[in-house]
């Protein structure tokens, strides 16, 4: 962050008595502690866990994972439950913190889950969010998830602490 969020003076580096040195507000007097956003995403399971739900968004051929912010007052867990709803149309029946990752392009702390849906209907799957989904054995969302991808190190991630 370079200019104040209130005022839009440039910061300057100043010490912090107990934080060391952050970015300072010379004319507000205040200092400006890193703002970002936070996120969830999830490794969505079927009923059965031996298919994971990958989606396709915004008119991109890429295979990721359901995702969605987290609304102000919103625990990160609730925006797992209410964005497969949204999304994908489907309810989570149990939800596992899975890991989290500093998302740089747009500047999201990305909570990370794997969580179990009630079915594999895909009926309800909202187009204004989704263009396409589709189940896939395990195997082969490893092979049709977006390669070098936020998405791909969750869920390498997940296979490792929940498959080995």
């Amino acid at each position: 962050m370079k200019y104040c969020y209130e005022c839009g003076t440039k910061l300057i580096p100043k010490e912090h008595e107990d934080e060391g040195i952050i970015p300072y507000c010379e004319t507000c007097g205040e200092f400006r502690f890193p703002i970002f956003s936070a996120a969830v995403s999830m490794i969505v399971q079927n009923p059965s866990r031996d298919k994971i739900l990958l989606i396709q968004q915004y008119g991109k051929k890429n295979n990721v994972l359901v995702a969605g912010y987290i609304n102000k007052g919103e625990s990160a867990e609730e925006a797992v439950i209410r964005e497969a709803r949204e999304e994908i149309g489907l309810n989570v029946v149990f939800h596992d913190f899975n890991k989290s990752e500093y998302f740089a392009n747009t500047n999201t702390l990305m909570f990370n889950f794997a969580c179990v849906v009630d079915g594999e209907s895909l009926d309800g799957l909202n187009p204004k969010e989704v263009d396409q989904a589709q189940w896939f054995t395990i195997e082969e969302a490893k092979e049709n998830i977006m390669p070098d991808s936020l998405a791909k190190r969750f869920f390498l991630s997940f296979l490792k602490d929940k498959y080995q």
